[in-house]
């Protein structure tokens, strides 16, 4: 079970926060350019740094506690978690976004709404 627990952990965190995909306004599935400008660099400075300090012996990844494929030398699953923490801070971010601008809007509408007196006249 070793081998799978960093496995285990990505996909709970996708498990975790793909409903909130579902909520009115979120769609980070649906808009790929986003996901590449919130994914992209994240990877690109992330797996540099990893790969880095991998290959000038500053720290490891042990073959107990991955399930083996490597990309120049860095597990697969440390590439994947480049692209899972991100995704998955980018769905609770829109997702609080939207919470919050519908509490806003609902907000600015009851705000809005014409008052009424309580004896039925401004007289």
């Amino acid at each position: 079970m070793d081998r799978w627990h960093y496995v285990l952990i990505l996909a709970a965190c996708l498990l975790i926060t793909l409903p909130l995909e579902l909520l009115p306004g979120v769609r980070v599935y649906r808009r790929p350019k986003l996901l590449l400008a919130s994914i992209a660099p994240v990877l690109v400075i992330f797996v540099g740094w990893d790969l880095l300090a991998y290959h000038h012996g500053h720290w490891w990844f042990s073959d107990q506690y991955t399930l083996g494929p490597r990309l120049a030398g860095l597990p697969l699953e440390e590439w994947l978690f480049f692209v899972v923490v991100p995704l998955c801070a980018l769905l609770t971010y829109e997702a609080v976004g939207s919470v919050l601008a519908r509490g806003r809007g609902a907000a600015a509408r009851r705000a809005t709404a014409a008052p009424t007196t309580a004896g039925g006249s401004d007289a």
